[in-house]
C-alpha cells in the first residue's frame, strides 16, 4: 500500500532543472511536468520527467526517473538508500547485470528536502502488483508463449546478479560485520530488531511463531554469500516485450545465498495467486521447473529452499506490519484495522508452518 505524493512538483522541477544542468555541464536545460501520481512507491517517492538540454552543442532529450530518500514514514529499519545508487552504478559499470544507467547521487537535502539519485528511465512495462499480474493488467492479455518466455528472462537475468563477484565490485559495504557473518545469521539478527521495531509491543503471532523457527531450523552452514536483489520479483523488472530490460528497486539488496532471493521470487508469485485466491496464468512456468532450470543456471543444486521459503513469508510479514501501520498514519486504513497481523502474506506463513487457521487469520 503506497504512500500518498506530499511534494510541490513545480518546486520539484526547478530544483532538479538546475541540479542536472550543473551534474551534466549543460546548458538550457528544460523539464518536462513531473509526474507525481496520486501514489508512489511506499518505501521510496518516484519522480518521472523527460529532460531536454545541450551539451557540446547537441541537444539531448532523456526521460529520468529520481527517487527521494524518505522523510516522513520509512518502512526498513535501517535506510540502505545510497547502498542502492552504489550497487547500481557498480553493477552498471562492472557486470552484464541490466540495471537503469544512473545520473547522479545527491546528498545535499538542500535541493529536494532529502537526500537523492537520478536515473535514465527505461522504456517498457512492469507486470502490475496491484492488482496483481495472474489477476489483471497487460499480462493478463498476453499469450502464454510469451508469458513463459518472460518469465525465464527474468529467472535469466536474476542469475546474472548472483554470479556477480560483489568483493571485485566494491560492494564490501554490505556485509554489516556488527550482525555476524554474512549471509543469514547477518540477516536474522536484522529482521528480528526489525520485527520488534514494527511491532511496537503488540503481539504478532504468526510473525513471532515463524521467527522462533527461523532461529530453530538456521541450517548450518547457510551456503556462501553472494549479492542478494533482496525483492526479488518479475514486478521489479521492466520488459520490452517478454524480454527482461532492467532490474529495478534494490532497497532490500543484501548478501546471502542466491537461494534467498529465489524463495523471495517464488513466494511473491505464490502471494499473487494462490494469496488472492486466483490460479497462476497459462504459461509461466512451474515453481517445480524453475528451480531445476535456476539449478542449472547457477551450477549445483539448490538447499534449503523450504528454510528459505519461511524466510521469504517472515521477511514480508515484517514488511507488512509498517506499510500497515503506515496506511493507518496516512488515514488509508482506521485505526483499529487488524491487517498488521491478518493478511495474505500471515496467510501463507500460517500454512507453510502448519499453524491453525486461527492463528494464521
Amino acid at each position: 500500500m503506497p504512500v500518498p505524493q506530499q511534494r510541490d512538483l513545480e518546486v520539484a522541477r526547478g530544483a532538479l532543472s538546475r541540479w542536472l544542468a550543473d551534474r551534466l555541464g549543460a546548458r538550457d536545460v528544460t523539464l518536462s511536468d513531473i509526474t507525481g501520481p496520486a501514489f508512489t512507491g511506499f518505501s521510496n517517492e518516484t519522480l518521472l520527467f523527460d529532460a531536454e538540454w545541450i551539451a557540446e552543442g547537441e541537444r539531448h532529450r532523456q526521460g529520468m526517473v529520481a527517487r527521494v530518500k524518505p522523510t516522513a514514514y520509512t518502512i526498513f529499519l535501517e535506510s540502505v538508500f545510497e547502498e542502492q545508487y552504489r550497487v547500481m552504478e557498480a553493477l552498471g559499470r562492472q557486470s552484464d547485470v541490466l540495471v537503469p544507467p544512473v545520473v547522479g547521487y545527491e546528498s545535499d537535502e538542500s535541493v529536494l528536502g532529502a537526500p537523492f539519485f537520478v536515473m535514465q528511465k527505461i522504456d517498457g512495462r512492469i507486470p502490475e502488483d496491484n492488482p496483481p499480474y495472474h489477476t489483471e493488467g497487460w499480462v493478463t492479455g498476453i499469450a502464454p508463449d510469451d508469458r513463459r518466455a518472460m518469465w525465464w528472462s527474468g529467472i535469466e537475468q536474476m542469475a546474472r546478479i548472483h554470479h556477480v563477484d560483489w568483493r571485485a565490485l566494491g560492494l564490501d559495504f554490505l556485509d554489516d560485520a556488527t550482525r555476524g557473518q554474512p549471509g543469514i545469521e547477518q540477516q536474522l539478527d536484522y529482521y528480528g530488531e526489525y520485527l520488534e521495531w514494527a511491532a511496537e509491543g503488540r503481539p504478532q503471532p504468526v510473525t513471532e511463531a515463524a521467527f522462533e523457527w527461523l532461529r530453530a531450523n538456521r541450517p548450518h552452514p547457510d551456503g556462501p554469500a553472494g549479492l542478494c536483489w533482496g525483492d526479488s520479483r518479475i514486478g521489479n523488472m521492466i520488459f520490452d516485450g517478454h524480454r527482461c530490460v532492467a532490474v529495478l528497486d534494490w532497497e532490500m539488496v543484501t548478501l546471502g545465498p542466491w537461494e534467498q532471493d529465489l524463495a523471495w521470487w517464488l513466494f511473491l508469485d505464490r502471494h499473487h495467486s494462490e494469496g488472492v485466491g486466483v490460479d497462476r496464468l497459462e504459461g509461466f512456468p512451474s515453481h517445480t521447473d524453475t528451480v531445476a532450470r535456476y539449478e542449472q543456471l547457477m551450477g549445483r543444486p539448490a538447499e534449503h529452499l523450504d528454510y528459505y521459503g519461511v524466510f521469504a513469508g517472515f521477511r514480508f510479514a515484517v514488511v507488512m506490519i509498517r506499510v500497515i501501520a503506515m496506511a493507518v498514519a496516512f488515514e488509508l486504513l482506521p485505526p483499529d484495522t487488524d491487517m498488521g497481523t491478518n493478511n495474505i502474506v500471515t496467510t501463507l506463513l500460517a500454512r507453510q508452518l502448519g499453524l491453525p487457521s486461527s492463528v494464521g487469520g
